[in-house]
């Protein structure tokens, strides 16, 4: 069994599940900018797939909030159960988003402070699901660290493990996946130093070895 420490967010998300919630709602609502970004991309009706969908708010809730319609998907059953009492008119799934596979389009997708918990080569991967899930077209955000790396950060007490791809390995992966980007930013200040990508999906992806 492996002991890195990617393996462990799972649990840790699980067990700190109802205090997380609490946190993530307790504090000024500072990546919002993003999430108006990304619902501009979309019109009422829209179907979005949101991968590490966590407790449900405020991200999915303010995607309801404006008309769309949601698939949530998250590895911790306590997270979705909260999702679930709070949207039940949505669609909630427990899953490892690495390996998810629905079989449907969605006209957008989400992988938004999750995305960087997976070690590299899975965010490498994370690309055939991001195509095989968008429509044309579709909009896809997530977010990352600015450079190449991995770190390590806390949260109560735990140790939690981030990683990212570097800019100009994301710009190639996108592209291989039939993406363009609409907009990146590195450390955005408005968003407490969060790294944003916004792409949409318009071309067959390329079937580059």
């Amino acid at each position: 069994m492996s002991d890195h420490p990617a393996d462990r967010i799972a649990a840790i998300y699980e067990r700190f599940a109802v205090e997380w919630d609490g946190d993530r709602n307790s504090a000024v609502w500072n990546d919002k900018h993003w999430h108006d970004r990304f619902v501009e991309c979309l019109v009422p009706g829209s179907t979005v797939l949101d991968l590490g969908c966590g407790s449900g708010r405020p991200v999915a809730q303010n995607l309801v909030r404006h008309g769309l319609q949601v698939t949530g998907v998250d590895v911790s059953p306590t997270m979705i159960s909260l999702c679930r009492n709070r949207m039940p008119d949505q669609e909630w799934i427990v899953s490892d988003m690495r390996t998810v596979a629905l079989n449907r389009q969605f006209d957008g997708i989400l992988a938004w402070d999750s995305f960087f918990f997976l070690r590299p080569d899975d965010q490498r991967r994370m690309f055939d699901v991001f195509a095989a899930h968008a429509a044309k077209p579709s909009v896809l955000m997530f977010n990352a660290g600015p450079l190449h790396g991995e770190v390590m950060g806390e949260y109560r007490g735990e140790p939690l493990y981030h990683a990212s791809l570097a800019p100009t390995e994301f710009q190639m992966l996108l592209a291989r996946a039939g993406f363009e980007i609409l907009e990146h930013r590195a450390e955005d200040p408005k968003t407490g130093g969060r790294t944003g990508w916004i792409a949409r999906a318009r071309t067959p992806p390329l079937h580059v070895p």
